[in-house]
């Protein structure tokens, strides 16, 4: 006879196991359940044992390595990256000691501020190198124990998914026919986040209680602004290692209560979209999961900055798209408006500067821009982007030549035409109206013999 557990067993056939395998592909995760019942004794075990796991030598030694890979300024103690291994050597027993027994408290953050590109200035708080090492090694041991329970329609900061997939996710929607978007911009998120909602859903999958205790004083723990501390009340302040998790970790409700009620969107960090087939279906969601962000978890929406709208209006990542059936992934209007900003800083004629050294700075910005956004269709921009910025190398190279004897010496040198030469110099024209007139005279072939990397060629070696 059948005992009663196996009585209550649905009888599930070969056919509806394969359903379901279909359904739901590799990487798929439902939401963890809160019922201790479905906790193995195993797992709960390896809980309680997290902040030894943490402390593992192995686990030790590669946060190390990110830890000095990534780099970055020094906290409050002024210490460096450089000198972590020396600090290490003369304070680690006793802050591994402190660990243990739930001693430790960590230093105030660096409070640094940095101007966002809409306007505005974002809040960055730097911890001390110790204190991003621990937190290092803490995310790497917590990450297993989340990442597999996430969404799959959640790409921000999570490992084997990135901004590219999901700009690609948001492609599909509108290849599909989901042509309206609903864009929600959630208000300072990192500076609103409530201690307490947090730690409780973080309490949901971690039972080591001084790994609670660790991560409530890291929140805790302060901000040093102008030598004076400030006390964080809320909020998870954006520049450790931890803060991106522990941000996924507080939005994953936001992720099932989406995916609960069958809507399409795509969210990276703090950015969320999410694709609806009308108008009026926007504004019934915008509402709605509005009054959820707001209400469950005490987070603000910014009104301003949210809205209901074509794809093709709105900027995703740094991209948007065309309104074409294919809708092609462009570089959104914001995005080439930072892009020259940032180049007429770099060649900016009034900063006393070596060409080699102006060139090697812009080399580097001009191919890291282009690893990131190359996935747009932009062909037609980095050949103009070629064009401008050679021009305003030619202003500044220009202005770099002062006086007519020096301007006649060096055009003279480039092969140009003794009565030209003097033309030239003898201008009363400006630096940027003279480097449209020295294009023949410095032509693209000097500027790669000078080393200037072409936007349009590595743009087409990356597609």
């Amino acid at each position: 006879m059948r005992s009663r557990k196996e009585q209550r067993q649905p009888n599930i056939s070969q056919e509806s196991l394969l359903q379901i395998e279909a359904v739901k592909p590799p990487g798929y995760a439902e939401a963890p359940s809160s019922s201790p019942a479905q906790i193995a004794p195993s797992a709960r075990k390896e809980q309680n044992d997290l902040l030894e796991r943490m402390l593992e030598g192995d686990n030790l030694r590669l946060a190390y390595k990110r830890v000095v890979q990534n780099g970055g300024a020094p906290g409050v103690d002024c210490v460096t990256v450089a000198q972590l291994q020396a600090y290490l050597k003369t304070h680690w027993e006793t802050v591994k000691a402190e660990l243990l027994t739930g001693t430790y408290r960590p230093s105030p953050v660096k409070r640094v501020e940095i101007p966002k590109p809409g306007g505005g200035a974002r809040l960055l708080g730097i911890p001390t190198v110790m204190d991003r090492f621990l937190q290092q090694a803490l995310l790497q041991v917590m990450n297993p124990i989340f990442d597999s329970h996430f969404s799959w329609y959640s790409y921000g900061f999570r490992q084997g998914k990135r901004a590219h997939d999901a700009v690609k996710q948001a492609q599909n929607y509108i290849q599909s026919g989901l042509r309206w978007v609903v864009d929600m911009d959630l208000a300072k998120f990192f500076d609103r986040v409530n201690h307490d909602m947090l730690m409780a859903r973080v309490a949901r999958s971690v039972k080591d209680k001084r790994v609670l205790m660790l991560i409530r004083a890291y929140l805790n723990a302060g901000a040093m602004a102008d030598g004076a501390l400030t006390k964080t009340e809320e909020g998870t302040p954006q520049g450790g290692p931890l803060s991106p998790l522990l941000a996924n970790i507080l939005l994953d409700d936001l992720d099932k209560e989406l995916t609960k009620r069958g809507l399409r969107f795509v969210r990276y960090a703090d950015d969320c979209n999410i694709f609806v087939g009308s108008k009026r279906a926007g504004e019934r969601v915008m509402g709605s999961v509005t009054s959820f962000v707001e209400g469950k978890l005490k987070l603000k929406v910014n009104r301003e900055k949210s809205a209901v709208d074509r794809p093709w209006n709105r900027k995703f990542l740094g991209f948007s798209f065309l309104r074409d059936k294919k809708a092609t992934v462009r570089l959104a209007p914001q995005t080439i408006s930072r892009f020259k900003e940032r180049v007429r800083e770099l060649t900016n004629r009034t900063r006393s500067e070596s060409m080699e050294s102006r060139i090697g700075k812009l080399n580097r910005y001009l191919m890291g821009w282009l690893g990131y956004f190359r996935l747009a269709s932009a062909k037609s921009h980095c050949e103009r982007f070629d064009q401008w910025i050679r021009r305003r190398l030619r202003m500044c190279l220009w202005k770099q030549w002062k006086r007519v004897r020096t301007r006649i010496r060096e055009l003279r040198a480039l092969g140009v035409p003794e009565w030209a030469c003097f033309v030239m110099a003898n201008s009363r024209r400006g630096a940027w109206e003279m480097s449209r007139n020295t294009n023949n005279a410095l032509p693209t072939s000097y500027w790669e013999a000078k080393g200037l990397k072409s936007m349009l060629s590595r743009y087409l070696e990356l597609c």
